[in-house]
């Protein structure tokens, strides 16, 4: 004998739609101070973009502080 199953859709986004899964890994995007090198180095989407050394960074020198205290890598 079949059966008449109803399946109630949620329309109007519910719980199973606010979840957004984690990322595999942390995708670098800006400029960055890299500590191994004394570099400011910009990412797009992940990959190396380009870089430059404190003396060519168009930043004033408090930018390149912040950088280097919140964007170290």
């Amino acid at each position: 004998m079949l059966e008449n199953v109803v399946e109630q859709l949620d329309l109007f986004g519910g719980a199973d739609l606010n979840q957004q899964p984690e990322p595999a890994e942390k995708v670098l995007n800006g400029m960055y101070y890299e500590q191994s090198t004394g570099l400011f180095v910009s990412y797009v989407l992940g990959r190396r973009h380009f870089e430059v050394t404190p003396v060519e960074c168009l930043g004033d020198k408090a930018w390149q502080e912040k950088t280097k205290r919140e964007r170290a890598i």
